[in-house]
């Protein structure tokens, strides 16, 4: 199993919380091919982000954690997003910018550009990766969006992610605790943003919209408010709960799992119906 699918006893109201990047199970096949030792690929985790949104399932809401690492394959990109310098033979349709900087759908590099492998792998190995590690992933995510649709007639995703410190450090201060991506409108109507930046600051943190992160292909692919389908992807500041150069839990890390859990409880109470009238009134 590439993922784990958690629901809460009764599932109050169409909210899911996803970690994509949180996934820490390493092949052995993999860590054998790789340049790079275990501690330096667990970089481009979002490591612990599982744990700080299982406070979820506590409150009526469904919680969908990836155990492949982002390093195998990336669930945050589109199965097309192949990098040429990591398959051997492959032609992308659109060289995007995450591609050129070796963040494709099977990533050449990890944090700080380190790069994964010393040589391009075959183009069926790629293929087996998306459809053995990515697709099950994704078909476990749409089949959750579907029945939140019959059953509540809408679905809140929220799409959690960690990024490092100096991400930010090209911001102006006070820089912020976390970023708030809804493609700046395009996957979440306006009452859910409202909604989600207020559930941040009514703890303390400090959010900041769509920059320097608007959302990658999990927001462009689900995020439908026309449909009622809203997603917002939520980046954390890694060094507000761990140690990023050892990858461990800062020893206040219960303290800041407590006050996040509390935003965590806030958005599992969201209810897409609400916005839908929202839509309707503007």
């Amino acid at each position: 199993m590439t993922f784990d699918l958690q629901r809460p006893e009764g599932w109050a109201g169409g909210v899911i919380f996803a970690s994509p990047h949180s996934g820490r199970c390493y092949p052995q096949w993999f860590l054998a091919e790789s340049r790079l030792d275990p501690q330096n690929l667990r970089s481009s985790e979002d490591a612990f982000v599982d744990r700080l949104i299982a406070p979820a399932l506590d409150h009526g809401a469904v919680v969908l954690t990836a155990r492949v690492p982002r390093c195998v394959v990336d669930l945050n990109r589109g199965p097309d997003e192949i990098d040429p310098l990591v398959v051997a033979g492959a032609v992308p349709r659109v060289m995007s910018p995450r591609i050129m900087a070796g963040l494709g759908v099977i990533p050449r590099v990890v944090s700080q550009g380190r790069v994964i492998h010393d040589r391009p792998i075959a183009r069926e190995e790629a293929d087996h990766r998306i459809a053995r590690l990515w697709h099950p992933y994704h078909q476990a995510l749409s089949a959750l969006i579907d029945e939140s649709l019959r059953r509540f007639g809408g679905a809140i995703l929220v799409d959690m992610h960690s990024m490092p410190r100096d991400a930010l450090a090209h911001l102006p201060r006070p820089r912020p605790d976390f970023v708030l991506g809804d493609r700046n409108g395009v996957s979440a109507s306006p009452r859910i943003t409202k909604e989600v930046v207020s559930a941040v600051t009514a703890e303390g943190f400090r959010v900041q919209k769509n920059t320097p992160f608007s959302g990658a292909y999990i927001t462009a692919a689900y995020g439908k408010p026309t449909r009622n389908v809203h997603v917002v992807q939520l980046e954390l500041d890694r060094s507000l709960y761990m140690d990023e150069k050892k990858i461990e839990p800062r020893p206040d890390f219960d303290v800041f799992a407590a006050r996040f859990s509390r935003i965590v409880e806030r958005l599992a109470q969201l209810r897409p119906d609400d916005c839908q009238r929202a839509i309707a009134a503007e």
